[in-house]
């Protein structure tokens, strides 16, 4: 009798909806392509086990630069990759099965970082940028920062270098091997600024930045997976704009971004709090401004619609549930 009874307690025990979760345990494997303070939900819902809480064992992969994320997806190999929104729009526009289930920021904040001796927009005639990658975010907010400041690559002689990384471009504006820099205001801009180099102003561009990319195969066969990974998501945005939570939150910024200057942690933290949105929807506004901006450069961008490549409904189901609204109030976010 007793193993019976045993047994029965295991029986009901291994039917539970915890011990279900274990059970089915998905495993997905998620890629981001850059360092930037606007990751930090996605290493909170990581290093948080949001990802397990809800049914995901996710293994977290950084590759360096757009165009290898986007390749990574394009493989099969990965399901989920948190990247700009001008490689994931022309990553869908070059055949890449993929959607854009939401982004986390709708307007960046760039700065224009140059070389001690240049002092205003004209002086960048003839001057090389660094970027990350060609067709990349980072060549994306340098082309709109120069056409906001009034300056044509071609007519205005200026070259374009493919360098590195953030942490690699920071170096090469130090040693000369470039002559500026478009940054998101982050700890890298901050960090050129406290050692002396010019900025020459700051740029708000209306632009799709953090964008939440999934492979459409993971969407049509596992929905409630997908789902799940939002909800780990919106979670880790939550645990970030939560203030009491604000200690883990800079050390996470401190840990991922390799930052030892507390000052500059703590403004990369405001910057979250201020920027990212708090119901990330896909923004149709910006990636029609990447659309706009970029089809010369990328032809295929002209001819899609970006209103198929956008993939709002487990967004607007977190929403209007009231899951959103809950998480939210459970971390005392307003």
């Amino acid at each position: 009798m007793g193993i019976i009874v045993l047994l029965l307690a295991l029986c009901i025990l291994g039917s539970s909806p915890a011990a279900q979760a274990a059970s089915v345990l998905t495993k997905v494997v998620v890629v981001y392509g850059t360092l930037s303070g606007r990751y930090v939900p996605l290493w909170l819902a990581d290093d948080q086990g949001f990802f397990k809480k809800y049914g995901v064992s996710t293994d977290l992969v950084f590759v360096r630069g757009a165009s290898t994320l986007m390749a990574a997806l394009a493989s099969g190999d990965v399901q989920l990759g948190w990247t700009g929104g001008n490689p994931a729009l022309g990553g869908a526009a070059g055949g890449v099965e993929v959607a854009i289930v939401a982004n986390f920021d709708n307007r960046i904040r760039v700065e224009v970082m140059v070389r001690p001796g240049i002092k205003t927009p004209q002086d960048l005639r003839g001057k090389r940028f660094g970027l990350q990658s060609f067709g990349g975010t980072t060549w994306l907010y340098t082309l709109l920062a120069l056409e906001q400041l009034g300056l044509e690559p071609s007519r205005d002689k200026i070259q374009m270098l493919v360098i590195g990384d953030q942490a690699v471009l920071n170096r090469a504006l130090e040693t000369g091997t470039i002559d500026a820099l478009v940054l998101s205001v982050s700890v890298f801009s901050r960090d050129l600024k406290e050692k002396g180099f010019p900025n020459l102003g700051q740029l708000n561009l209306p632009i799709a930045g953090v964008s939440v990319v999934v492979r459409k195969s993971l969407i049509q066969q596992q929905p409630t997976i997908m789902e799940n990974l939002m909800k780990a998501q919106i979670e880790g945005l939550a645990y970030a704009l939560s203030a009491r939570h604000k200690p883990i939150v800079l050390e996470t910024i401190r840990r991922r971004l390799k930052v030892a200057n507390p000052r500059l942690v703590e403004e990369t933290y405001r910057d979250i709090v201020e920027d990212l949105e708090r119901k990330p929807y896909p923004s149709v506004e910006g990636l029609k401004n990447i659309q706009r901006l970029m089809k010369d450069h990328n032809p295929r961008l002209a001819q899609i619609r970006v209103e198929d490549v956008i993939d709002d409904r487990f967004i607007r189901k977190l929403d209007e549930s009231g899951f959103i609204d809950r998480i939210y109030a459970s971390y005392g976010v307003k």
